[in-house]
C-alpha cells in the first residue's frame, strides 16, 4: 500500500506555470465534457437532436446540386 501512495504523491510546491495551466485545462475540459454528455443523453433533448441527425448529408446534397 505504501508504494501506491508514493506513486500517486504530488509535490504541489514544485509545479511550474505550465503544470498548473495543464491541470486547469484538464479540469475545464472534464467539466465541459460532463455538461455536453448530460445535454446529449438527456431524454428531453432527443427529438431536437434527432431532427438534426442528417444535416451533414443534406449539406453535401445541396452543394452537389449547386455545382450541376
Amino acid at each position: 500500500m505504501n508504494s501506491i501512495k508514493e506513486y500517486f504523491q504530488t509535490d504541489w510546491a514544485s509545479m511550474t506555470l505550465h503544470d498548473w495551466l495543464g491541470l486547469g485545462i484538464t479540469i475545464v475540459v472534464f467539466i465541459v465534457m460532463i455538461a455536453i454528455y448530460s445535454y446529449i443523453f438527456h431524454p428531453a433533448n432527443k427529438k431536437r437532436l434527432e431532427a438534426m441527425r442528417n444535416i451533414p448529408f443534406d449539406e453535401d446534397r445541396v452543394n452537389t446540386e449547386d455545382k450541376k
